[in-house]
């Protein structure tokens, strides 16, 4: 894949560290079908390049991380209703088989179709603007399909008050920390630096296990508890080998990384 032909989105790897920048501040980096087709590559790409161990996915302009989608240019849905597919599944890394860990960096408005990203990621900062909520329902349409991931991680009482209010109330960066949301809320300059840093941290251990960690913890939510111990044992036996071929002994740290 030839990074340098997209044009919904900048994406740059530089030591082990797939960046992704959103860049349709114009649109409130609102998704496009072609922004859709990108994604979809671009997360293939990344499952398939051993030299990306590690994504994160950001957005450019000041006002928006991202409103959804596109609601000027629409998106497409097949007129044959035994043939459609949700259209945001272009968007989810796990939905496409990459399990290489993404990190999302969101700032100012974090709206609707803009959970697809949320939903997956794996670890989520914020900067203390930015602000979540979903807007369907003051537009007359159901929301499921954002909201039904959603909550998969948060509590259901809260992803129920987000929709319910729609346009009427917006989930700020500290209550979304609060409910475990997002892990670190940082100031709007230093926001990229910090999701550098955590990047760069994740992509220098084995990738082997960081990828069987975070498939066999996902997983783990679509299976009863026996079912998941079985399957993570299996990706031990698997990984570990692998992961422990990796390790470069010089650069595991002898001391524990503050936590913020």
């Amino acid at each position: 894949m030839d990074l340098e032909t997209l044009t919904t989105v900048i994406a740059e790897l530089d030591e082990h560290v797939l960046t992704i920048t959103l860049n349709r501040p114009d649109r409130m980096n609102s998704f496009t079908n072609e922004m859709r087709a990108e994604f979809r590559s671009l997360w293939a790409f990344a499952a398939e390049t051993d030299d990306v161990h590690v994504i994160v996915l950001r957005a450019a302009g000041d006002r928006a991380f991202s409103t959804g989608m596109d609601v000027k240019e629409g998106t497409y849905v097949s007129d044959n209703v035994f043939s459609r597919r949700d259209p945001g599944a272009d968007l989810s890394p796990k939905q496409n088989g990459c399990w290489k860990p993404l990190i999302c960096a969101v700032h100012g408005l974090v709206a609707g179709g803009a959970l697809y990203w949320i939903n997956e990621a794996d670890i989520i900062i914020a900067s203390d603007d930015a602000q979540f909520f979903d807007p369907h329902v003051s537009y007359g349409l159901v929301a499921a399909l954002e909201p039904i991931g959603l909550a998969h991680r948060i509590p259901i009482g809260e992803v129920l008050r987000m929709v319910l209010l729609g346009l009427d109330e917006r989930m700020s960066a500290e209550r979304a920390h609060q409910i475990g949301l997002v892990t670190e809320i940082v100031s709007r300059d230093t926001l990229w630096a910090r999701a550098s840093d955590l990047a760069a941290r994740i992509a220098a251990k084995p990738p082997a296990a960081i990828q069987g960690s975070v498939r066999a913890i996902w997983e783990s939510k679509d299976a009863t508890r026996s079912q998941a111990l079985a399957t993570g044992m299996s990706y031990t036996s698997l990984g570990n080998p692998i992961g422990k071929a990796q390790v470069v002994r010089s650069e595991v740290p002898t001391r524990a990384y503050e936590v913020r």
